[in-house]
C-alpha cells in the first residue's frame, strides 16, 4: 500500500533541495553562459509566455517568478515520483544508494523532458545554457534528491 504522507514528505523535502541546488547552478551558469544569471530561469516560463521568455535577460515578475515556480514544482514532482516508485520497503540505506537513486531520477527526468515532452513543455533553459551547464543542473537535481532521501531515512 502506498504511504502517501511519507511519499509526499520526501518528495517535498527532496524536491525543494533539488530545486534550490539546481536553481543556484542555473544562476551561476546562466551568468557565465549568457551574461545574465536569470536568463535560464526566465526561459523556464516559455511554456506560458512563449518564445519571448527565451530572450528575456532581465529579472521580471512575469518571466522570473514564473520560471522559479515552474522549476521548483518540477523538481518536487520528480522527487515525489522517485519516492513513490521506491516506496518505503526500498528505503535509502546508504549514500551510494541515495546517489544512485538521485542520478537515476535526474537522468529519467532529462530523458523524458527532451524526448517525450512536447517542445513547449521542455524545461526551456536548454535554449540558454551550454551542454556542460545543463549537466551541472541535472547533477544538482540528483544531489538534492539524494540528500533529501538520506535526511529522511532515519525517520522511516
Amino acid at each position: 500500500m502506498i504511504e502517501w504522507k511519507r511519499t509526499l514528505r520526501e518528495g517535498l523535502l527532496s524536491g525543494t533541495l533539488a530545486g534550490l541546488f539546481s536553481a543556484a547552478v542555473l544562476l551561476v551558469t546562466g551568468k557565465r553562459d549568457t551574461g545574465s544569471a536569470v536568463a535560464p530561469v526566465n526561459a523556464e516560463s516559455h511554456w506560458l509566455w512563449g518564445d519571448e521568455s527565451l530572450r528575456e535577460d532581465r529579472p521580471t515578475l512575469r518571466h522570473t517568478l514564473t520560471g522559479i515556480v515552474t522549476h521548483q514544482l518540477s523538481t518536487v514532482f520528480w522527487a515525489t515520483l522517485y519516492a513513490l516508485v521506491r516506496g518505503k520497503r526500498n528505503a535509502v540505506k546508504s549514500v551510494p544508494q541515495a546517489l544512485l537513486g538521485g542520478i537515476a531520477t535526474s537522468t529519467a527526468a532529462a530523458a523524458i523532458d527532451y524526448t517525450l515532452v512536447p517542445k513547449r513543455f521542455t524545461p526551456g533553459f536548454e535554449n540558454r545554457l551550454s551542454t556542460t551547464s545543463m549537466v551541472g543542473v541535472f547533477a544538482a537535481i540528483a544531489g538534492g534528491i539524494a540528500l533529501g532521501a538520506l535526511l529522511l531515512r532515519e525517520r522511516d
